[in-house]
């Protein structure tokens, strides 16, 4: 599960971290991104490129936002195996958030890599109507069984794409399911895990 994180960084930041071009939006960095905010999001056409998506697929047979996909099943689900395929993209975050069970009570825990102050997270996007009838461009965040760090706070979390597989992921002419798999799989990265206030 995923759901909630931060991206403190700017469009500038983004553009410049992700060799990407920058929309006209502004987004000055949120401290706390949840489920239906809108957000930038990287993803290539021909070039790479930032642009701005409502956090949740929204099917018409649910009202919840699907915020999550679970990477064993992704390229299977019907809801997500077109974007899997098509339309895979990054998600910027500067850390991520989960809850520990400790003695009945919840404590919040912000999560974040040593060496990479912002990193990315494996997403898919995707295009749905708003009640208006308006298309609205949506992502969900692909998660993983936990690794060794994470595994005492929860049993699942957000994919993290290494750095040198960023390009991998985002060229949608690539579906080649062995590498993309390589991919899906918790990080190899100790992770910073903090309490969080």
């Amino acid at each position: 599960m995923c759901g909630r994180y931060s991206l403190d960084a700017s469009i500038h930041q983004l553009a410049e971290r992700y060799k990407a071009i920058r929309p006209l939006e502004d987004f000055k960095g949120k401290e706390e991104v949840f489920p239906t905010n809108l957000v930038p999001v990287v993803l290539k056409d021909k070039e790479r490129e930032i642009r701005f998506m409502k956090w949740g697929f929204s099917p018409k047979f649910t009202n919840r936002p699907i915020i999550n996909a679970r990477a064993e099943t992704v390229h299977i689900k019907p809801l997500f195996k077109s974007s899997f395929y098509h339309r895979r993209c990054i998600i910027p975050v500067t850390s991520f958030f989960e809850w520990k069970n400790e003695k009945g009570k919840k404590f919040k825990k912000r999560i974040h890599l040593p060496h990479q102050e912002i990193f990315s997270l494996a997403g898919l996007y995707s295009v749905f109507p708003d009640k208006a009838g308006n298309k609205l461009a949506t992502f969900t965040i692909i998660t993983t069984e936990a690794n060794e760090s994470m595994r005492d706070i929860h049993h699942r979390m957000p994919v993290i794409i290494p750095q040198d597989l960023e390009e991998v992921w985002l060229d949608n002419s690539t579906i080649k399911m062995d590498m993309l798999r390589s991919i899906l799989k918790p990080t190899k990265e100790q992770l910073i895990i903090v309490d969080s206030l």
